[in-house]
Formats: C-alpha cells, structure tokens, sequence
C-alpha cells in the first residue's frame, strides 16, 4: 500500500493522534460553557437548531442520536427558557418545526464567542509560522473531515 494508502502504521497513529487531540480541544472549550447555565445536551440541541434549523424534533433526535422522548424533554426545558419555539410548518400545517428565538440565538452565539476567544489566546501565542502552518493544517484537516461519512 503507498503512502496515501488507508491502515498504514503512520496513517493509524496520525489518525490516533488527531482523534485524541479532538477529544481534548473540546473538552478544554466545553469549560466555557458552563457560562451558559445549560446543560451539554441542551446546548448540543440548541446549536443544531440554531444552526441547522429550523427542525423537527425527530428530526433533531436523529441528529442528536437520542430517543425523540429524550429529545422531547429537552426541547420542553429549552421552551420553558425561551430558547427555541415550536410553529407550524407554513406548507403542511400537521408538521410542527422548532426554531430558536432571538434569546437562543443570542445565547449560543454568545458561547461560541467565548470558546473561540479562549483558543485564539493560546495560538495569538504562535509565531507567525506556526500560525500558518495551523493554518494549512486547518484546510487539509477540513478536506478529511468532508470525506467522513
């Protein structure tokens, strides 16, 4: 198998080593989010909202690889916070759709500053070289997490 090819030794470890790497980046991020005053899993279901919505809650269930029961509840306790709404889907008015108000929005918008901000000070830390070579880590990195199923 050549160099590019997949189960190599060094395509293993390096695939180790990222998967790990992941792991402990979001971990470390996660900290910010206790500002939120939401649980993960709720914030979890607001960002796809947010960001995917607006969305079923099978749907969102399936995204969020949880029994639309559980989804249910967590969608329930988001309502209750005023961070999402369900209304009426306009060409089918049996479909009921979530989506986050102004408040969710500004609230998960608000975290994500804050995790981004927390990253930047340790890479504003990096020479100018080490930056862009994150930087062309970070597009070859995007291009093997396009391929991911």
């Amino acid at each position: 198998m050549s160099a590019r090819g997949r189960g190599t030794r060094d395509t293993d470890e390096l695939a180790d080593r990222w998967h790990s790497l992941a792991i402990h980046l979001l971990r470390g991020l996660r900290r910010e989010d206790v500002q939120a005053g939401l649980t993960g899993p709720r914030l979890s279901a607001l960002s796809v909202i947010v960001f995917g919505g607006p969305v079923t809650l099978g749907d969102l269930a399936a995204a969020e690889q949880v029994k639309p029961p559980t989804m249910t509840r967590l969608v329930s306790a988001l309502e209750r916070e005023q961070l999402v709404r369900r209304e009426k889907d306009p060409d089918d008015g049996r479909i009921v759709r979530l989506r986050a108000t102004a408040k969710g929005e500004s609230l998960l918008h608000a975290g994500r500053a804050r995790r981004v901000r927390r990253l930047a000070a340790p890479i504003g830390e990096l020479t100018a070289a080490e930056r862009g070579i994150l930087r062309q880590a970070s597009e070859i990195l995007a291009r093997v997490v396009s391929r991911l199923p």
